[in-house]
């Protein structure tokens, strides 16, 4: 994947594995409007908390992206935060550009110190091999409990002219992304463009864009420390800077494809997964209640083993529904699997109807549709199984 005016590389530093691709970069070769939307959790790693102080408070234009798996820098104390100062000091005299132009990322482990003598190290080389064919071994250093790499791409018409957004992501495990504007595993994904974007807009687009896909997906419930997502945007398209909703409709809905797709592939290889599941959720009374409803379900471990196990438990899914702390009346519910109904008025309908759902559920995707019948509320959100993998992925990460 190549994206104008972008360069990258990555180079094994050994930070936690030997001879594996850790560290990454990405640099545009020039300055860039930057972006970002960081974890809400309220326990938030080193590069996170200078992530959100640098967009909030520093220039609108950035040049570069350093990133390491292996250890999140995370409950590091004010260490931490010195190691991630002095990584993007390292990057940033490399490449002879200003340390703000650095913003620094990190997923892996928490609370073990950063060996930063590894990461000096290895700076040299990694700005060494930056090339326009990077981007791929970017994408590989970044995982850590992955399977697969994750990359997606778009190009469209804007201005007459023709713009490229591309993006990678890592995500696997620690997957209930819960991310706002600057407000072990983990979720991250860095988009570039080479469209011109107004950086007020910018944010709103990426904001809107990661609200409606990265915030919709669910391995497991949890909310990493480490929760990043990145725009670059580095105008060399040639179009005129995108400033508001009517002129940059269409680039939105490509960051927006671009965005889903990354936040589907990290279901799909959510750790142990076998199974994609999108949860629909109508008929509630607002929107609100509609994504409590589907998150009460889209989480639950009884649903998700279910799910594993192709058992369409409908009584799993209602009692997780009705958790879910909204307005419900169980004598209006309608649930199907795609779309082979299982319930309806809060009634089972029968063995018949479940072993087509359960040749349904044999799928790798199928989607859970469950109507509240109470109003025009709807929500969406995308999770996988919960199997016997999962567990001992997280029993032994640390050892």
């Amino acid at each position: 994947m190549k994206i104008p005016g972008f360069l990258a590389s990555a180079v094994p530093a050994g930070i936690k594995y030997q001879n594996r691709l850790d560290l990454g970069l990405i640099l545009s070769r020039v300055p860039a409007v930057i972006a970002g939307v960081f974890t809400t959790n309220a326990v938030k790693a080193a590069p996170v908390i200078a992530g959100i102080e640098r967009i909030s408070h520093g220039p609108s234009y950035a040049r570069a992206i350093v990133v390491n798996s292996g250890n999140a820098n995370a409950c590091t104390g004010d260490q931490g935060m010195k190691n991630v100062e002095t990584t993007a000091r390292l990057v940033a005299q490399a490449l002879g550009i200003g340390p703000k132009d650095v913003l620094v990322s990190s997923t892996g482990v928490i609370g073990r110190p950063m060996p930063m003598e590894r990461i000096e190290a290895a700076v040299p080389g990694l700005v060494a091999g930056l090339s326009e064919d990077g981007m791929e071994q970017v994408a590989q250093a970044i995982l850590t409990t992955d399977l697969v790499t994750k990359t997606a791409s778009r190009q469209i018409r804007v201005g007459g002219k023709i713009v490229t957004i591309g993006g990678i992501a890592k995500g696997s495990g620690m997957i209930a992304p819960s991310m706002g504007s600057p407000p072990h595993a983990t979720m991250l994904a860095f988009l570039m463009t080479d469209a011109a974007l107004d950086p007020a807009w910018a944010r709103a687009a990426l904001t809107r864009s990661t609200n409606a896909t990265f915030n919709r997906i669910i391995v497991d419930g949890d909310t990493s420390t480490n929760d990043t997502v990145l725009l670059l945007a580095n105008s060399m398209a040639g179009n005129l800077p995108l400033v508001g909703d009517a002129d940059g409709k269409p680039f939105e809905q490509a960051l927006h494809d671009v965005c889903a797709e990354l936040a589907r592939k990290i279901v799909e290889d959510g750790e142990g997964a076998t199974k994609c599941v999108s949860v629909f959720v109508t008929g509630a009374r607002t929107d609100e209640s509609a994504d409590a409803v589907a998150r009460a379900i889209a989480t639950s471990p009884l649903v998700k083993t279910a799910f594993f196990g192709e058992d369409p438990n409908w009584g799993r899914i209602l009692a997780a529904a009705g958790r879910a702390e909204t307005d419900l009346d169980q004598t209006r519910i309608s649930l199907s699997i795609d779309d082979i109904p299982i319930v309806s008025q809060g009634i089972g309908l029968g063995d018949g109807q479940e072993a087509l759902a359960k040749a349904a559920m044999s799928k790798r995707a199928f989607a859970v549709k469950i109507d509240l019948g109470l109003g025009a509320g709807s929500s969406q959100v995308v999770t996988c199984d919960l199997s016997a993998d999962y567990v001992r992925i997280n029993a032994d990460y640390r050892t």
